[in-house]
């Protein structure tokens, strides 16, 4: 979940670049019918973010996606000042997932990160309210 800095971005076929969205990186845990938004810090969201832990309610029980909370400004930009603002303006939020490591008490995290978006866009999304978005790279 953490950027490294370098002098010069790896480059080549099996390289892949996430969009910085300004937003809360967290991992949306679904165990024992609850759900979690869990920050860096280990932080549980899901009581700032409500809208979006009910959203990711849909999840199948013991599945873990990683993800970052995103709010737009009224340019359709993220920002992270508008995130950090969003009840008192009424903001909708955004959920954009990147991975899922855990499907349905699977763990997916030994197979190729592409087979595990696949599985997101095709078998997670697909279930997932609007507010649930795939990050593209």
């Amino acid at each position: 979940m953490q950027c490294l800095p370098v002098t010069k971005l790896p480059d080549g076929p099996n390289w892949e670049y996430e969009v910085k969205f300004e937003g809360y990186r967290v991992l949306g845990i679904k165990s024992g019918g609850r759900l979690r938004l869990m920050s860096r810090k280990e932080n549980d969201l899901a009581a700032r973010f409500p809208i979006l832990a009910q959203a990711l309610e849909e999840l199948p029980d013991e599945t873990i996606i990683d993800g970052e909370i995103v709010a737009l400004d009224e340019t359709g930009r993220p920002s992270f000042n508008v995130l950090q603002n969003h009840r008192r303006a009424g903001t909708p939020l955004q959920f954009y997932a990147f991975d899922v490591l855990t499907l349905a008490g699977r763990s997916l995290q030994d197979r190729p990160l592409e087979e595990r978006r696949k599985v997101l866009r095709t078998k997670i999304l697909p279930r997932m309210p609007e507010s649930v978005l795939f990050s593209e790279t």
